[in-house]
């Protein structure tokens, strides 16, 4: 049966595999894991060799959609605003320091988009999107495939290999976006892995209001585990966009004329923008609707 992916999507996600290896730092058997294509196609990925009908179209889409592949024929160019800056900052603190920090910001300012991309760039740093994985066994699973490992077979022994994996790899991190969806036990998983793993790997939580209202809620109701998880995640909420009316709009123009600016480089077009999405409280999801609208 012939193909229906464009040969170039193909050639996208075959280099987004080549680069994300780079980055893996435990062996080929457990990469393969992680992406779910067995040893004898990577093996013809990594020495260029022909994947003629190896590869389902399925496979091609799940991987790409995995790795950040766009499908889009324009590419979205990833602009460094301070959002992108300081997210930078954050991952490779907590990385070399196997520290945790907790991000809770508005939404629509970059974060997902951010994280993931300076992810695919650093080694043995592990994304996970806790709104696909919101069961304590969702999340456990997804945990172990995200690093390499089987996740098949007992619970507790996929969550006692998981906790020893992780101390084998050099400085990991592992990142949580959208974890205010996580449910109550997977909560208390993650404070069972961070103990086992303290000192040997860095976490990084990220969500909107609706996770700090959560944690918040659970201490003063002295629920257990979310004071342990808010005390080793460093007793502190970081935040990115400013306080008060002026300086909240003086962020946002500043953000949505980069971001802007770097897609369509027009100044007139830039400024419209900019004044549409400020005067309807819009975020970066909206520009890249009306940027889209510009382009075609």
């Amino acid at each position: 049966m012939e193909s229906k992916i464009p040969q170039q999507f193909k050639n996208n996600v075959i280099e987004a595999i080549k680069a994300d290896r780079a980055n893996y730092g435990g062996s080929t058997a457990a990469y393969s894991k992680t992406i779910g294509l067995n040893e004898g196609i990577l093996s013809n990925i990594f020495n260029n060799k022909d994947l003629e009908g190896k590869i389902s179209d399925s496979n091609y889409l799940r991987i790409g959609r995995q790795l950040g592949v766009n499908r889009s024929q324009h590419n979205w160019k990833v602009t460094r605003t301070s959002v992108y800056n300081e997210i930078e900052d954050n991952l490779n603190f907590c990385k070399e320091n196997s520290t945790s920090m907790i991000l809770v910001d508005d939404c629509g300012i970059g974060k997902t988009f951010c994280a993931k991309h300076i992810a695919s760039r650093m080694k043995n740093v592990f994304y996970i999107d806790c709104s696909q994985t919101k069961t304590k066994f969702a999340f456990i699973k997804a945990l172990a495939k995200t690093i390499g490992l089987e996740g098949h077979g007992k619970f507790a022994e996929i969550l006692e290999d998981i906790k020893y994996y992780i101390t084998v790899l050099d400085k990991p991190l592992i990142i949580l976006d959208e974890a205010g969806d996580l449910e109550y036990h997977a909560f208390l998983e993650i404070k069972s892995i961070h103990n086992a793993t303290v000192g040997a790997c860095g976490w990084y939580m990220m969500g909107a209001q609706g996770l700090q209202r959560k944690i918040k809620r659970g201490m003063e109701n002295d629920k257990i585990g979310y004071a342990e998880i808010f005390s080793r995640f460093s007793d502190e909420f970081v935040t990115l966009v400013p306080t008060g009316k002026e300086a909240r709009t003086e962020f946002y123009t500043q953000l949505i004329g980069e971001v802007a600016f770097a897609q369509i480089n027009n100044p007139a077009q830039v400024n419209k923008l900019i004044k549409q999405c400020i005067d309807k409280n819009a975020t970066l999801r909206k520009l890249k609707t009306l940027i889209e609208i510009v382009r075609e």
